[in-house]
């Protein structure tokens, strides 16, 4: 029986196809440079839309060489924080002092606990 068994592939083994004859679209590479002076270069097909922004490792946007920052970006408000909202609400004498009643509650509790 061993020698009529078929010999398979494994999952996720190569394919059986060549790149003969395949041609690959042609590329162009592109420099970004970050704020933070981080500099990386993207490759893209020539007939692709070159994004002006690309985001670098940092988080911070990285703008294409010899390209202007768009309008829209130039806009945005920057993003509230809970500490912001908070503020908005509260003053700072309000916030302290909610934080002795909640400084009493969790010794308080933390001396029950205790016995």
């Amino acid at each position: 029986m061993a020698e009529r068994s078929l010999r398979g592939m494994k999952i996720g083994a190569s394919s059986l196809e060549t790149d003969e004859g395949v041609r690959f679209v042609a590329r162009s590479e592109y420099t970004y440079t970050c704020p933070n002076g981080h500099v990386f270069h993207k490759t893209f097909a020539e007939e692709a839309d070159v994004p002006a922004l690309w985001e670098c490792h940092c988080g911070a946007n990285a703008l294409l060489e010899n390209a202007e920052e768009p309008e829209d970006t130039k806009k945005a408000k920057p993003q509230r924080t809970h500490w912001d909202m908070l503020r908005e609400r509260r003053t700072i004498e309000e916030l302290d002092e909610l934080l002795e009643e909640r400084m009493e509650l969790i010794t308080k509790r933390g001396l029950r606990s205790r016995l």
